[in-house]
């Protein structure tokens, strides 16, 4: 119980939280907050998902006709992008895509974090995504997948190949980065405004943050993420 209190005191000196710091072994007060939080947004995509299922009707309107919109815009993303085999791909992309602008967005409600705010979650769904296109291009291709990265003639092999190596493990921090950056910069940028007391700064901000930049972003992660898929499938797919 002491140990608890110390935690819970420790977490209240990141600010107020609308969830309780769980003394998690292993993790600090803030890591534990960013845990719960991802917990929170999985937990609110579920709902959504099953609300929606559960609901559905032939005429949609309101939750299901934008849960819908949001299904055929990826849909048609990876059809443009890997080609109508790509479809195969679509529950990684979906799922992507939801966790991210779920976890994007739930930092604007006063007393929450964005689990995307954490450079370890960002890390983990870009490793997710590398691994994945990895396996998917070594199981359609075989040790032809490995080809490319001798460049397009063999005497070039050996110029290509460290610069092919570099590239291809660049993807996942790049990922990892962008993403974290923009959405930590962003919570920051509320939280200065906020404590300079400038009556109104911070909602603008977050009107913008919220409407553009946290839904770019999700979309941006989730179209290269389509497009590395792409670039592992693409003699595979006629693409």
């Amino acid at each position: 119980m002491e140990h608890a209190a110390q935690h819970a005191q420790q977490a209240s000196e990141h600010g107020f939280s609308l969830l309780p710091a769980l003394p998690l072994p292993g993790l600090t007060p803030h890591q534990a907050l960013i845990v719960e939080n991802t917990w929170l947004a999985m937990i609110l995509i579920i709902a959504v998902v099953i609300s929606v299922t559960v609901s559905m009707k032939k005429i949609p309107g309101g939750l299901q006709n934008f849960v819908e919109f949001l299904v055929a815009f990826i849909e048609n993303q990876i059809v443009d992008i890997i080609g109508p085999k790509g479809l195969r791909y679509f529950p990684l992309v979906i799922t992507v895509f939801l966790f991210i602008i779920m976890g994007n967005y739930i930092g604007l409600i006063p007393g929450l974090i964005s689990p995307t705010s954490s450079l370890s979650t960002t890390a983990a769904w870009a490793i997710v995504v590398f691994v994945f296109y990895q396996y998917i291009g070594v199981s359609q291709k075989g040790l032809r997948y490995f080809k490319h990265f001798l460049g397009p003639i063999p005497v070039m092999a050996p110029v290509m190949l460290p610069l092919e190596i570099i590239s291809e493990f660049a993807r996942p921090f790049s990922l990892s980065v962008r993403l974290f950056a923009n959405i930590f910069a962003g919570e920051m940028i509320v939280k200065l405004f906020a404590s300079i007391a400038l009556v109104g700064l911070p909602v603008v901000w977050m009107l913008v943050d919220g409407g553009f930049v946290m839904f770019i972003q999700a979309f941006i992660f989730s179209l290269l993420t389509m497009v590395y898929i792409s670039g592992a499938v693409a003699s595979d797919e006629e693409h």
